[in-house]
């Protein structure tokens, strides 16, 4: 099967469109769907649902998506450790992160990773915890970094540094006459929330704080990104949680944040597959426990 039907059923699938899949491929709509249905042939399967106004996965279709994004990005992998080993990289290590890590402190580790192992070539990728997960499984990553340590057989989760979580409201709110918010306090106001399945993996640590107020919660939302938060929060929805220094880099106008009283704090897990880990990753592992404080700044007002 030619790798080019793979790349543009991958674009349809994502898209559901068949004009958007073709102007982001860079192509006319009519080869493109007349590869779609070559494709379909060929597997002797229907990849989509045709019968409603708008265009759905079958789920052979959602099962080839899955191995689709697997062949391709270890196709993508292949041809840049190649190009990396001609530019003179000894070997690699292929990191994932999650959108609401606290992005200071990843910046100095990859910058002590190049300051002392300059041939080591260090991919980073932005995944959902999910997809962290199959990465490792898959041979796909190296090494994880999430804020949920409830992983699989195979895959090792280690806690390795915390951050402070703060309350996220609009630029204005009540909240913010206060220097540091009580949670109860807090909770008197609607929230957005992580979703169980949100990219972060943050759902089980933030849910078991709010487990132990016994306190009614009013959630207005559930979102999968931290990007999502903020816009909902910014927009008025509701308050939420979150790491601070993540949230100041975002240098956001709409929203604001102030410590949650008691230091509550997030812990970020370092995942990697079980078994002997490789002599790069070992020495990774090492700057990763010798990180100090992440960058400190006042919280927004």
């Amino acid at each position: 099967m030619e790798l080019r039907l793979l790349r543009y059923f991958e674009a349809v699938a994502e898209e559901l469109h068949l004009a958007r899949a073709a102007d982001r491929l860079g192509i006319d709509q009519s080869p493109l769907s007349r590869a779609m249905r070559d494709l379909e042939q060929a597997l002797g399967v229907a990849l989509f649902d045709r019968s409603s106004r708008q265009t759905r996965l079958t789920w052979a279709g959602q099962v080839l998506l899955v191995e689709c994004r697997r062949v391709l990005a270890t196709l993508d992998q292949a041809i840049q450790a190649t190009k990396s080993a001609a530019q003179g990289y000894q070997s690699h290590l292929r990191i994932a992160i999650c959108d609401s890590l606290a992005q200071p402190r990843i910046a100095t580790l990859l910058a002590r990773s190049r300051e002392d192992e300059p041939e080591l070539e260090i991919r980073v990728f932005e995944l959902p915890f999910s997809q962290q997960l199959r990465g490792l499984h898959t041979d796909l990553l190296d090494v994880g970094f999430a804020l949920s340590g409830t992983v699989s057989d195979g895959v090792v989760a280690e806690s390795v540094w915390t951050d402070p979580l703060s309350v996220i409201v609009p630029a204005r709110h009540p909240l913010l006459a206060h220097k540091e918010v009580k949670l109860a306090d807090a909770l008197k106001f609607p929230l957005v929330l992580c979703h169980p399945d949100a990219a972060s993996g943050c759902h089980d640590q933030i849910q078991a704080m709010l487990d132990g107020t016994a306190l009614p919660l009013k959630v207005v939302d559930h979102v999968t990104s931290l990007g999502v938060m903020l816009t909902l929060v910014g927009a008025g929805y509701g308050i939420g949680f979150a790491i601070a220094s993540q949230v100041q880099a975002l240098s956001r106008p709409d929203i604001a944040m102030r410590p949650l009283a008691g230091m509550p704090v997030l812990s970020t897990y370092l995942l990697r597959r079980q078994g002997e880990p490789s002599e790069p990753l070992k020495r990774f592992i090492g700057r990763v426990k010798r990180l100090g404080p992440p960058p400190t700044g006042a919280p927004s007002a």
